[in-house]
């Protein structure tokens, strides 16, 4: 390309010109789900960041190994070290298996990233799967020095580390502060500083979620599971890890300490992160009650929605936003991206209605160019989405009579649309889509216009008017025009 890729590496806080440790290949390591619950609107957004990026780095060439784990061990209810694992009180709570807890809701995961158009990763691997090369993790930390037993728990001595590391380099925290702010807390007896994080975690005699280990049975701690998964994945060196921002610490942060202290240097070259979506400013998410199911959004049955909307809505209403920034949730907001989307799909429509000209008298020209500078800029969707629009003003100034154009610029602007609407931003052309059925259905429909018009031309109002109306209260949109009518399914 003559732009190259830049992505912001959150781990140097600029943006960098991507360039793989093992080209062609690419490693790319994205923090998933913990399942045990419906997926949410704050579940969409980084699986549609890294999806836009995994799209694109394979449309540049590069072979790409996308690991996106699942968290169903591990992840504890008051903080990373200490309350009930969340999917064994889920279990608990509804009287199954801690597997069949997980099971159910990552099928519901799947069903709604299948929804938004969201690819599968190339490796899904679970935590409950790789509990060995954890345990080989902690022995390894334990034997280089920078880890301690307690009470069958064993956790990660920051302190210690960061005398000879920085402990903090990826969020920018200052760890002596840290210490020196939590000493005093109570009920860490276990650990040696109130900032040390468990590895593995001694299980209670209550704890349904339990595994043999050389420290007693027990369990890992949440931070374990992506350094020993992207190790046996990506190898002790790949390209990029990616999450939400929320994840920067203490798990991420946790993931560099642990690697360095088990091979000596970091695994990880690029850490890219996606900002939030929030409500009314505050972080959208279980914890704080305000979140919104994705199939919620899609049948519009929760209080805060005017209406129902379409998994490629949301997906486009992420799209318009950069990943780094955050998106507050609102109707209007949702409404417009509808409208927006809608716009886009009905200019890509009228592309089928076009008769060539001779010569153009609209610029076609340096319109995919743009879209490419624009998610190599750090995959700014946005832009990207925006000279989409100028290409659909294109197209339908050309429709409504008022310019010409080529067979080369309408196949020009056709490939524009397939290429980084559908491809790369990943919208799902329902009309492609639904094949063969979808045209007959259109040709019913042309067939029904063209009788109306007819009925019109020989003065038969009552015939004209009862195919419109009836039409239009099944849900489709008439529009007449010079040449007769056109037709779309409405909201």
């Amino acid at each position: 390309m003559e732009h190259p890729l830049h992505i912001h590496n959150t781990l140097t806080r600029k943006k960098e010109q991507f360039i793989p440790l093992h080209a062609p290949h690419v490693g790319l390591y994205v923090c998933g789900p913990t399942v045990y619950g419906d997926a949410h609107l704050g579940h969409a957004r980084p699986a549609i960041t890294f999806d836009i990026l995994f799209r694109y780095l394979r449309h540049l060439g590069y072979k790409v190994r996308y690991v996106r784990n699942i968290t169903d061990v591990g992840h504890l209810e008051h903080d990373a070290d200490s309350g009930e694992d969340k999917i064994a009180k889920k279990a608990r709570l509804e009287q199954l298996e801690p597997m069949e807890v997980v099971q159910y809701y990552l099928n519901r995961y799947h069903k709604a990233m299948d929804a938004l158009n969201v690819l599968p990763p190339s490796i899904e691997p679970h935590a409950s799967g790789h509990i060995i090369e954890q345990i080989e993790l902690v022995k390894t930390i334990l034997k280089n020095g920078f880890a301690y037993e307690s009470e069958g728990s064993v956790y990660f001595d920051v302190e210690k580390y960061n005398k000879q590391h920085n402990y903090g380099v990826l969020s920018g925290r200052n760890v002596e502060d840290m210490l020196n702010t939590t000493r005093e807390l109570d009920g860490q007896e276990e650990k040696r500083n109130p900032v040390d994080f468990a590895l593995w975690k001694k299980a209670q005699p209550e704890h349904i979620m339990r595994w043999p280990s050389p420290w007693g049975a027990g369990f890992p701690g949440w931070h374990c599971e992506c350094t020993a998964m992207g190790k046996k994945y990506l190898g002790e060196h790949f390209d990029i890890h990616g999450g939400g921002m929320d994840l920067v610490f203490p798990h991420h942060e946790c993931e560099i300490a642990q690697a360095i202290a088990s091979q000596g240097d970091d695994m990880v070259h690029y850490w890219m992160h996606n900002n939030m979506i929030t409500v009314n400013g505050q972080k959208m998410g279980k914890s704080l009650g305000n979140f919104i199911t994705l199939d919620e959004f899609f049948d519009g049955s929760h209080k805060m929605l005017h209406q129902a909307y379409s998994a490629m809505t949301i997906r486009f209403f992420i799209l318009q936003a950069h990943y780094r920034s955050t998106v507050d949730f609102s109707n209007e907001a949702l409404q417009a991206s509808e409208k927006g989307l809608s716009r886009l799909m009905d200019a890509y429509a009228n592309l089928q209605k076009i008769t060539p000209s001779e010569t153009s008298t609209v610029e076609a020209e340096g319109i995919r160019t743009k879209c490419y500078e624009a998610l190599n800029d750090d995959l700014n969707t946005p832009i990207a989405i925006s000279h989409l629009f100028d290409a659909a003003r294109i197209i339908n100034t050309v429709k409504d009579g008022k310019g010409t154009i080529t067979a080369a610029d309408l196949k020009e602007l056709k490939e524009i649309f397939d290429l980084f609407l559908f491809d790369l931003l990943g919208v799902r052309n329902e009309a492609t889509a639904a094949g063969n059925s979808y045209e007959v259905f259109g040709k019913a429909m042309d067939l029904l216009l063209t009788i109306r018009q007819q009925a019109k031309q020989n003065k038969d109002w009552a015939t004209s008017d009862k195919i419109r109306n009836e039409l239009t209260e099944i849900g489709f949109e008439i529009k007449d025009t010079k040449d007769g009518a056109e037709w779309k399914l409405g909201k």
